[in-house]
């Protein structure tokens, strides 16, 4: 009899590799010349929040570029950052909150459980949570969904790791 194998689907992130990529944007923002007294700031919200404030869109810019590249030295993916839209804020200072991204939504699991379907590739997806359990009897179907699943991981707008594979 054969025992069935499975994997879970999980979209995280090193929330310490996020905590240092902001203390370096922090530095780098007192040090640099054309962001040194625009009274700009990063803050981290709990673990759900970035909000960044500066004097003006340019400056606020900078500051997305900077925190940008020292996250992907951090191998931290882009997609965790749900940016909002730039308000403008007392004192004629602009500011705008990023959504930081954790786990799969309902429909998001939806929709990967629409494209496991119908790659007809024999295997059973659940939903259990923020994650997604995907079970078969031959681990070259669960390597081909996840082969199938990096490859349609732009459209479906999150990043996701595959773990307890067994």
């Amino acid at each position: 009899m054969a025992k069935e194998a499975s994997f879970d689907i999980v979209s995280e992130f090193d929330r310490q590799e996020l905590v240092n990529a902001v203390d370096q944007t922090k530095r780098e923002i007192l040090a640099r010349f054309d962001l040194k007294d625009s009274k700009s700031t990063l803050e981290l919200e709990g673990s759900k929040f970035l909000i960044i404030t500066s004097s003006d869109d340019m400056k606020l810019k900078n500051i997305l570029d900077i925190l940008y590249s020292k996250m992907t030295k951090r191998n931290l993916n882009m997609k965790i950052l749900n940016p909002k839209k730039v308000e403008s804020s007392p004192g004629g200072n602009v500011k705008q909150e990023i959504e930081l991204r954790s786990g799969i939504d309902q429909d998001k699991a939806k929709k990967i459980i629409a494209e496991i379907k119908a790659s007809k590739l024999k295997v059973q997806a659940s939903i259990r949570g923020d994650l997604i359990r995907v079970t078969g009897k031959n681990k070259d179907d669960l390597q081909a969904v996840i082969q199938l699943l990096r490859e349609k991981e732009d459209t479906l707008d999150i990043p996701l790791q595959f773990i307890n594979y067994r």
